[in-house]
């Protein structure tokens, strides 16, 4: 069963997918939030291609664990996921995915306009492997 990564952001959401027996993480790409009607139909067509049994959503929280604007943010575009995907959707503590992500794309000497473009893919990767890991 493939389980799909989400990193919701209010410019660009990052999705990433487990290989079907659920070890790996691998990048699908970035969607550019060009508002929730159009958001959630290519989310659609994404879900219809992988048919994932279950959906990880990275949740920003505060430092202190606090849900803030970012999370609450979070929270409605998973009721607009809700719609259209009717199996489990976990939400899953994604504090310092960005500075893991930063991190990585540093390590790879990946700058400038392409680091825009996958630093969300890679955030993505990364919520989905820590909810990977945590089934071990």
């Amino acid at each position: 069963m493939r389980i799909l990564g989400i990193d919701y952001g209010d410019s660009r959401v990052g999705i990433a997918v487990s290989d079907e027996l659920g070890f790996m993480a691998q990048g699908v790409g970035t969607i550019k939030n060009k508002g929730m009607a159009n958001l959630i139909n290519e989310l659609s067509q994404i879900i219809a291609q992988y048919n994932p049994g279950k959906i990880v959503v990275g949740l920003p929280k505060n430092m202190d664990g606090s849900i803030g604007f970012r999370g609450e943010a979070t929270y409605k575009f998973t009721e607009e996921l809700k719609k259209i995907y009717d199996k489990e959707i976990i939400f899953w503590d994604e504090r310092l995915t960005t500075v893991g992500a930063e991190r990585f794309l540093n390590e790879t000497n990946t700058r400038g306009k392409k680091r825009k473009n996958v630093i969300d893919t890679v955030a993505a990767c990364l919520i989905l492997e820590g909810y990977l890991n945590s089934l071990k």
